[in-house]
């Protein structure tokens, strides 16, 4: 009668280091990319990459073609977010850096690792600052990474005017930046949100070279004008009637709600102060109480 086998197991390490002297080896490789704008080489070996990941299944096709094989070409993703993905994938570990961990978290979405993904994703929680917070809100929200794109926002939130001086927030997508610019609990005054916005639409009109206006069309809306003083809305009239950032028809809102002076008129997101908001003298007439 045969009896049913036992499956053990050797110690992982020593296999996992072995594995891990592979990668980027040249040696019994039969694939050869080219990664990155540096066009950096990278040595792999097919059968491994094919067997760990679908994407790479399908890219490398079943057996390589007689001769010495092209090199595939992934100019879209950096060398160092490459290399740890071939660490993962060989050795089911990987080492992550702040500084390249969205990289490698942009090349696990795009190559379905969702394993990788996780690691990548817990990862960046356990880092996120005010450096990083926009960067990974950019990235969340392109790949609908839902749960990240919630902690980055009540991050930025409790840490409003220091992640709006950052690059990161600068290059922000407008449809990364309007659920920001939504929230009722930024810690920023709205004078300096409007600079900041500002701010935003020049850095993408010089890139887009288009009109600061036409950049910043998405998210104007979202800017809450009748929470400042007369004084300071009439300053910002006539700087944009210098530099057009704000619909006219906007400031004409805002305006109503200061000659109006009733809470019946003040209605809505628009006259509703954030959590740093500072308090003026007109605030009592609008409807004030943040969620």
């Amino acid at each position: 009668m045969e009896t049913r086998g036992l499956v053990v197991h050797g110690e992982a390490e020593p296999f996992s280091t072995a594995l891990r002297s592979l990668v980027n080896n040249r040696l019994y490789s039969d694939v050869r990319f080219v990664v990155g704008q540096e066009r950096q080489e990278v040595f792999a070996h097919r059968c491994l990459l094919a067997c760990r990941c679908n994407f790479f299944q399908r890219l490398l096709g079943p057996e390589p073609g007689p001769g010495v094989p092209s090199p595939v070409v992934l100019s879209t993703v950096p060398a160092e977010a490459f290399l740890a993905v071939l660490e993962f994938l060989y050795t089911n570990s990987v080492k992550l850096h702040r500084h390249s961990v969205l990289e490698v978290l942009t090349a696990a979405v795009e190559y379905g690792l969702e394993e990788l993904r996780e690691i990548c994703l817990e990862f960046v929680v356990k880092v996120l600052d005010v450096e990083l917070v926009c960067e990974a809100l950019q990235v969340a929200v392109t790949f609908g990474l839902g749960p990240l794109q919630e902690r980055c926002i009540a991050f930025i939130e409790a840490h409003s005017q220091e992640a709006f001086r950052t690059r990161g927030f600068l290059e922000l997508s407008a449809s990364a930046l309007l659920p920001l610019l939504r929230s009722d609990k930024l810690c920023v005054d709205e004078a300096d949100l409007i600079l900041a916005a500002r701010s935003w639409a020049r850095v993408g009109a010089a890139v887009l070279e288009r009109p600061v206006a036409e950049v910043a069309a998405p998210i104007v809306r979202e800017l809450r004008l009748a929470l400042l003083a007369p004084a300071e809305l009439s300053a910002l009239e006539e700087q944009n009637r210098r530099e057009p950032l704000i619909p006219v028809e906007q400031i004409v809102e805002a305006w109503k709600c200061h000659a109006m002076r009733r809470r019946d008129v003040a209605r809505g997101a628009s006259c509703r102060r954030r959590r740093g908001t500072l308090p003026r003298e007109h605030h009592r007439f609008l409807d004030l109480p943040f969620k």
